[in-house]
């Protein structure tokens, strides 16, 4: 499984209700049409993160896709027929954006992650036996551990998405990011309400 994940920012005129309603739009939009190949998105509201908008208020969204194939499909798709004009509509009040491409290499890819653990292979170490150290908290099915392809993209190498705050076994040095579900909306129990 491939995500093409996308930050991006709203104008400065933009109220932030207006700007997640239009994102929300072509989310919905997309998922009614999906491209094919296209499993689903989500989208994450963060801040800190220092390759988007200077580390300000920016959304993430993840695009998981089958494969290769299928980001070619998306990447038509997301501009044509009845993406259009959510599309267009969403885009007029970004103010910048930025892209990367990650492989689902271990666990799940969540529904809704609450915390992203953003981090770089340590010095040193294999990739053999950083996949093995990460093993026992990815088995638990309760984190998705995704790696950068093809040096696409300005985020670190690799993301560990999981629902809490977890500790990373040393040498791991982290940078974690609170999420906020911005799509699909979530209940107060994290669920994606019923249509």
């Amino acid at each position: 499984m491939l995500a093409y994940v996308f930050w991006h920012w709203r104008r400065p005129e933009t109220v932030a209700e207006e700007y997640e309603r239009r994102q929300r739009a072509f989310h919905a939009a997309l998922a009614a049409a999906p491209a094919p190949g296209f499993l689903r998105s989500f989208s994450v509201g963060l801040s800190g993160a220092p390759w988007a908008a200077g580390g300000g208020d920016v959304y993430e969204d993840w695009y998981l896709v089958q494969d290769f194939g299928a980001l070619g499909a998306l990447n038509e798709a997301a501009v044509s027929a009845s993406r259009t004009a959510p599309h267009d509509a969403a885009a007029a009040v970004a103010s910048g954006g930025a892209g990367g491409l990650y492989r689902l290499r271990g666990g799940a890819a969540l529904n809704a992650p609450g915390y992203a653990h953003w981090f770089g292979k340590p010095d040193g170490l294999s990739y053999g036996e950083l996949f093995a150290r990460l093993a026992p908290m990815l088995d638990q099915g309760s984190a998705g551990l995704w790696m950068r392809q093809m040096v696409l993209g300005p985020g670190r190498e690799f993301c560990l998405h999981t629902a809490t705050r977890v500790s990373l076994p040393a040498p791991f040095d982290a940078l974690v990011l609170p999420l906020r579900p911005a799509w699909p909306a979530l209940d107060d129990r994290g669920r994606a309400p019923a249509p």
